[in-house]
């Protein structure tokens, strides 16, 4: 079990949840998150077994340390239209209604 503590007290388990990477893109020299703009700074998101959604930030920076939030359904839907990933069925609706 690789127990991951969020700072509210609540936990999951990454070896039971989905890791979904950020999409990346080369810019000629690096390659660049789409998620944070950077090629130093990265995240991932977890979908837990139990549905919820957990987003891991980390960066190569020196000095900085890794992250982990608790995201909605709509924050953890923006993220997946930002990343390019698949939208799970049960977020459709909400990335319907955000199309323009």
């Amino acid at each position: 079990m690789d127990r991951i503590a969020l700072e509210n007290g609540s936990w999951f388990d990454a070896d039971k949840a989905r890791k979904i990477n950020e999409h990346e893109w080369w810019d000629g020299n690096n390659w660049i998150s789409s998620a944070t703009g950077s090629q130093w700074d990265h995240e991932v998101l977890h979908e837990t077994a139990k549905g919820k959604w957990v987003l891991h930030h980390w960066s190569q920076r020196t000095g900085y340390g890794d992250s982990w939030e608790l995201l909605t359904d709509q924050e953890a839907a923006v993220w997946l239209v930002e990343n390019n990933r698949e939208i799970p069925e049960r977020l459709t609706s909400l990335v319907t209604e955000a199309e323009l």
